[in-house]
């Protein structure tokens, strides 16, 4: 089982997952918030085509995560799953000839190899998930776009070998920052995005015996720096034998291995 980011950030979401069992592969692409055109761009760079897609899990309705869903899902005949509330945010001419499954907090859903299971999220949307995903030896938990930490997704996230986790905004950089005030509230609000002495926090608590990866991602281009995310984790991954990577909006991560392998 392997992962890589397509890109991470404010202008785009795609997060690829793939698991082998013999002579079969899958691959699922969580969220994807790039056209047809830039998302083979994309892809090209993981030596992956969208017709190779398995399958696409949505992770709630803003654009940067669902803006390409569609699109993509019709032009190469992937099925899509998602929330009924993120269905129903959603426009429903774009979702014309998809194949649309529903899925719900707790209930998880096979995608070829992989069990793919949701767990709910505050987030400010109609009915936002995050997801974990396994192929039955190893277990990824992808947690981005949420206000703050919950018993629900601390539980969710238990025993990851690998763990993708928003880490949005340095919260004096917000403060000092251009943006009106309406969208730093939003921003720094419980229904928006985790600071790093949040998403920190999260790391501290989640059950980290069988980490080795971890990806901070959805980093705020204007918000936050490489260097500030990576001072917000260090203290909290000390002395343990876990890999930390960045992932951006432009090139996202290579390929990384669920066994902590890279490429």
């Amino acid at each position: 089982m392997k992962f890589a980011s397509v890109g991470s950030g404010s202008e785009g979401n795609a997060l690829l997952i793939s698991a082998t069992s013999g002579t079969t592969t899958t691959h699922v692409m969580l969220d994807c918030g790039f056209g047809p055109r830039e998302l083979s761009r994309r892809f090209n760079r993981l030596d992956m085509s969208p017709d190779q897609l398995a399958g696409i899990v949505v992770t709630h309705e803003h654009s940067d995560h669902l803006g390409g869903v569609f699109q993509v899902a019709r032009q190469y005949k992937v099925p899509v799953w998602l929330t009924h509330g993120s269905f129903e945010s959603a426009s429903k001419d774009e979702a014309v000839g998809v194949d649309v499954h529903i899925c719900r907090d707790g209930e998880p859903f096979d995608v070829g190899d992989l069990e793919i299971r949701p767990y709910t999220v505050p987030h400010d949307a109609r009915e936002p998930v995050q997801y974990t995903a396994s192929d039955g030896r190893f277990k990824l938990g992808v947690l981005t776009d949420v206000g703050h930490a919950t018993q629900h997704l601390i539980s969710a996230l238990a025993g990851c070998d690998a763990l993708l986790l928003e880490f949005n905004h340095d919260s004096e950089m917000l403060a000092r920052s251009g943006y009106p005030a309406w969208l730093k509230s939003r921003i720094s609000g419980p229904y928006g995005h985790l600071s790093n002495k949040s998403a920190a926090g999260i790391l501290r608590d989640v059950d980290k015996t069988k980490l080795h990866t971890l990806i901070a991602a959805h980093l705020s281009q204007r918000n936050n720096t490489p260097e500030l995310v990576r001072a917000a984790i260090e203290p909290e991954i000390a002395g343990e034998d876990i890999a930390l990577l960045v992932a951006d909006q432009q090139t996202g991560s290579d390929w990384i291995a669920c066994d902590g392998r890279r490429g």
